[in-house]
């Protein structure tokens, strides 16, 4: 199946150009949300195994979707030419990788610059560009920056911290880089002066974990891990009902006094000890233990789907926990066209998710699924001036690699 190598226009992005040079997870992902908004993504492979991503079965199809893949040696002296003639009319750049290596390999903010003074770089790496030099080279993944953040330690239970995922300090970050590129862009925009940003993975999970973060800073206060419930809070958290979990988020005067006569501790509302104006049933007060144990032996003998319609029915946030045959059944989802099946370059049909989220009057789209390693390689040269015959021998060399 030949894929279109034309951009239709369509998106909020529409006139934006990004390029990035980085494996799964947080840097393609931020690309893959911009792709789908509508703008002109290529994303850069080494030449050789490329992006860690094609080793998946699945998620590769979802997340490389509307991107142009070259497959380049840019840190190579010809292959540095040819990356600075591809960013020499982008808006973005963003690479991903340890502290400090692309300033090493030569190409600095200023050499980029150089070529493109408006143009936004990204830099994303574990623990930033700067600071103790044994920490800026030290590699990163999801798992060992959740670690070093704190804010795995604020996941597990008691005996145990445990690492959110899946991916979730990547996918986190993803929100980062495309949040601070996007601000970045709009200040190029008032006043035409590029900018460098420094995403450290490790210091957006510790703004992630600053709920409870800062009661230690200002009062030395370190809560334990909660495992399935709040660490403050009486009926938050996840419960077993008979046939499978219900997440519970019990917050409000109307709600509590609801759920207490409904577990059978009613007489407890209007007390010294629960007041009738009381918004929150805190881990404090000298009944907690009394409501959970009431609360667990009253979810535990009843449907899920009962009780999720009864407490949504007076004003309680409670859902059944959703597995993944629950989640393609769902009607919501189907009425909010949240899958989309697309053709894959094979020609066989994926079953994806769409665009989120959902732009009224500019709404994006998927234009293509994943490439082949390079499979853009030759169009995108030839679009910046190169001939076949020294496309051919950037091939040769292996400064670039082709997929035809």
């Amino acid at each position: 199946m030949s894929l279109p190598t034309e951009k239709p226009s369509f998106g909020c992005l529409n006139d934006v150009k990004v390029v990035y040079a980085a494996v799964e997870l947080a840097v393609p992902r931020a690309a893959d949300l911009m792709a789908d908004w509508g703008a002109d993504v290529t994303w850069l492979e080494n030449t050789g195994a490329g992006d860690t991503i094609r080793d998946t079965a699945w998620i590769k199809q979802q997340e490389r979707r509307n991107q142009r893949s070259v497959s380049l040696n840019y840190f190579s002296e010809e292959g540095r030419e040819v990356f600075l003639k591809l960013i020499s009319d982008a808006n973005i750049f963003i690479e991903a990788s340890k502290g400090g290596t692309w300033a090493r390999k030569g190409l600095t903010d200023e050499v980029l610059w150089s070529v493109n003074p408006k143009l936004v770089i990204v830099h994303l790496s574990g623990f930033g560009q700067s600071g103790d030099p044994a920490m800026v080279k030290r590699a990163a993944y999801d798992l060992t920056v959740m670690a070093y953040s704190g804010y795995m330690s604020q996941n597990g239970t008691p005996e145990q911290p445990m690492n959110p995922g899946p991916y979730a300090g990547d996918y986190i970050n993803t929100l980062m880089v495309l949040s601070s590129s996007l601000a970045a862009l709009h200040k190029v925009e008032r006043t035409g002066k590029g900018e460098s940003i420094d995403i450290a993975m490790y210091e957006t999970l510790l703004t992630m974990g600053q709920y409870y973060l800062v009661d230690y800073l200002n009062a030395d206060i370190l809560w334990p891990r909660p495992g399935a419930r709040n660490q403050n809070l009486c009926g938050i958290g996840e419960y077993r009902c008979k046939d499978g979990f219900l997440g519970l988020c019990l917050y409000g005067v109307d709600q509590n006094k609801y759920l207490l006569e409904t577990i059978g501790l009613g007489h407890l509302w209007g007390t010294e000890d629960i007041p009738e104006d009381t918004s929150g049933l805190w881990l404090s007060n000298p009944h907690a233990k009394e409501i959970e144990e009431h609360l667990e032996a009253y979810l535990a003998t009843r449907s899920k789907y009962d009780v999720e319609k009864d407490f949504a029915a007076h004003r309680i946030a409670a859902q059944v926990v959703m597995e993944f045959p629950d989640l393609v059944k769902e009607e919501h989802l189907k009425l909010r066209n949240d899958w989309l099946n697309w053709k894959m370059e094979d020609g066989q049909e994926f079953k994806g998710l769409g665009v989120f989220p959902k732009f009224q009057q500019t709404p994006g789209q998927v234009w293509r699924p994943m490439p082949k390693q390079g499979g853009d390689t030759r169009d995108i040269l030839s679009k910046m001036g190169y001939s076949d015959e020294e496309i051919n021998k950037l091939a040769a060399d292996g400064i670039v690699k082709l997929s035809e």
